[in-house]
């Protein structure tokens, strides 16, 4: 059996064939920070146990769920702050173990669950949109916020929102920012179903536990033969989109961003 003790930022858990992780770093809200001066990054995490899960037969089912109050607030912008200021070049790590993330998100076989509990913003939507079903609080939100710091929606949302929406629908929330409560999320088929608070992790456990127990081969090739589109439509589209949020970290409406986000106050884009 894996052992999966190793990870920090992640908290994993088994019971039975059902395998929870669920993001710990609730003090940042989750963030996914990148991999710094020795100290391993939640990107990197991750990448990693998304890989191993792919390899572990043990598994039935994953849910996917956040510690504290919010799933994840997407990329840490504490961490984008020393970046622009030109200390040590998180954005292409981080945009690098953002596509490796997707990829082997993508690549297991098993059914995954998300609860999302609070927030999830950036790359937090995009990590519980890929996920097979998504299960929210009637009290969280979801959103695709890089363009609110002057970020290309690169590391999955151009990938994964047209999909699950009419285009013109996707480009909005893509171009806005715009967060969706979670019964609107429902209604607009984002997400699967939302849920009372209290009832969120005992919904998607449910599920979870369901696929988990279920027929294993039918389950998982059901999978493969719907994930196919997904994996078709990285390939097509995230190494444009990923080298478009490369050159957006370049910019100066994002310094403004950044600069804004650690000054508590609305940025001001000049639109370079």
């Amino acid at each position: 059996m894996i052992d999966y003790t190793r990870f920090k930022k992640v908290r994993v858990e088994r019971d039975g064939k059902l395998l929870t992780a669920t993001l710990n770093r609730p003090d940042r809200l989750n963030a996914v920070d990148v991999t710094v001066d020795g100290e391993i990054g939640l990107h990197e995490e991750l990448e990693d146990l998304f890989a191993l899960i792919a390899r572990d037969s043990s598994v039935g089912a994953v849910l996917l769920t956040g510690a504290g109050r919010a799933f994840s607030a997407g990329g840490d912008v504490k961490q984008m702050q020393i970046s622009t200021a030109g200390a040590g070049g998180a954005p292409a790590a981080a945009l690098d173990e953002a596509r490796r993330v997707m990829v082997n998100l993508l690549q297991i076989d098993q059914p995954i669950i998300a609860a999302v509990n609070g927030p999830a913003m950036g790359l937090g939507a995009t990590l519980a949109l890929a996920c097979d079903v998504v299960i929210m609080s009637e009290e969280a939100y979801i959103a695709d916020t890089h363009v609110s710091v002057g970020l290309v929606a690169g590391d999955g949302g151009a990938v994964l929102w047209p999909l699950l929406l009419p285009i013109n629908r996707a480009k909005y929330y893509l171009m806005t920012g715009e967060r969706i409560p979670g019964p609107e999320a429902e209604r607009i088929g984002l997400v699967n179903k939302t849920v009372p608070a209290d009832q969120l992790l005992p919904t998607a456990r449910g599920i979870a536990e369901r696929l988990a127990n279920g027929p294993t081969l039918a389950i998982r090739w059901t999978k493969a033969s719907v994930n196919k589109i997904l994996r078709d439509r990285l390939n097509a589209i995230m190494d444009t989109s990923i080298a478009l949020e490369g050159l957006s970290t370049q910019t100066e409406d994002h310094r403004e961003a950044v600069r804004a986000f650690a000054e508590k106050r609305s940025p001001v884009f000049v639109g370079r």
